[in-house]
């Protein structure tokens, strides 16, 4: 059993690294310093926010919306990367701040996100999960929506995955995943 997670955990983020290195690096890390979100609303993407949503600072993040009001709304990031993309044309985009990251998908002249990782125990999901947190109290969070296998539980809705991977009985990485990679 312990195999299977150290396993699962290992191919998530061996698709997690080619998604976001794409085929090569073209630009870089650059490194700024996060600056403090005055602007409190909640970002309306082009469409109503579908599936699980992620909030931070006030502001609605939702996977395949465009990330242009996002980062208005959030400010600079703490990382920002980029790389040639090998699924679209142009350049897959990883944004770091405090807690979580989120990871970008070019679509047209658009960044479009593919993804919302939590990466402390700072951040929480909109309905209160966080990294630590029991899978357990996770499944009485989520219910029905979600099937627990292979040292993970994911969720879907409206066409989207929350995706918790467990390992000794709590919760180790939750992210948000768009199904369009």
């Amino acid at each position: 059993m312990r195999k299977n997670i150290k396993k699962t955990i290992s191919l998530v983020m061996l698709a997690g690294m080619l998604a976001l290195a794409g085929c090569g690096s073209k630009g870089g890390d650059s490194d700024g310093e996060k600056t403090s979100s005055e602007n409190q609303s909640s970002v309306d993407s082009q469409t109503e926010a579908k599936g699980y949503v992620f909030v931070a600072n006030g502001t609605t993040i939702s996977v395949d919306a465009d990330m242009e009001p996002v980062l208005k709304a959030l400010g600079e990031p703490v990382k920002y990367f980029e790389a040639a993309s090998c699924a679209f044309e142009g350049l897959d985009k990883v944004y770091t701040y405090n807690g979580f990251e989120i990871n970008t998908y070019p679509s047209g002249d658009k960044d479009l996100i593919s993804s919302i990782v939590l990466k402390s125990d700072s951040v929480t999901t909109k309905e209160g999960a966080y990294i630590g947190m029991s899978a357990e109290d996770v499944k009485s969070i989520y219910g029905s929506d979600c099937v627990e296998e292979n040292g993970a539980i994911t969720c879907n809705k409206d066409g989207m995955k929350l995706y918790f991977i467990i390992d000794g009985g709590a919760v180790k990485s939750i992210q948000y995943l768009s199904n369009v990679l």
